[in-house]
């Protein structure tokens, strides 16, 4: 199978829900928005998922900077991949973790974050996930970025596909992503540009 990437514009929407659903992924990507409690964003993701998904629809079609993606093609045109890259800024929840809080990243409008990778169930281990990693820098850099940041968890044990949201941390170390702070499970890797 051939990927090939692009950014996420409003005609992709129809194919990025498809693939929402087919991974049967209620949170559309709204995690980093989202305001309020833990159990909270459950109960919404469990009970009232079209709320996450008109979010994303509306954030895109209005040119939000924290909707900002890339879409994984496969040859016959079908989303098969999305990566969240967005200016750290535009996902001010990410820097209130406690895990990340105290920590100095730099500038966060010219850092951008990968949020989140998905891939559709059949097109995993295919390479979806390294050609969204290979991608980003490219494209955080037409849009203004000095640097690409991630935020994989790690884990002695292997994490199942939905626990590796964020990608898996030994992509970031075979495309070239350094470790800026290699704290277990939540390291941050970097990719200036």
């Amino acid at each position: 199978m051939t990927t090939r990437v692009e950014a996420l514009t409003e005609a992709h929407l129809p194919a990025l829900r498809a693939l929402f659903d087919a991974s049967s992924s209620t949170c559309f990507c709204r995690y980093w928005h989202f305001v309020g409690t833990k159990n909270d964003w459950l109960d919404r993701c469990a009970n009232r998922p079209e709320e996450n998904a008109a979010e994303l629809e509306g954030a895109v079609r209005a040119g939000d900077p924290g909707a900002r993606g890339l879409v994984a093609l496969d040859d016959q045109g079908a989303v098969v991949g999305w990566m969240k890259l967005t200016p750290r800024d535009a996902v001010p929840k990410l820097k209130a973790l406690p895990v990340y809080r105290s920590l100095d990243l730099g500038d966060g409008a010219t850092t951008y974050s990968i949020g989140c990778l998905l891939v559709r169930p059949e097109a995993r281990s295919t390479g979806v996930a390294r050609a969204l990693i290979e991608a980003a820098p490219r494209f955080a850099r037409e849009w203004g970025a000095r640097a690409v940041e991630a935020y994989p968890r790690r884990s002695a044990e292997p994490l199942h596909a939905e626990e590796a949201w964020q990608g898996p941390e030994r992509l970031y170390l075979e495309t070239g992503f350094e470790a800026v702070v290699d704290v277990a499970p939540y390291p941050v890797y970097r990719k200036n540009l």
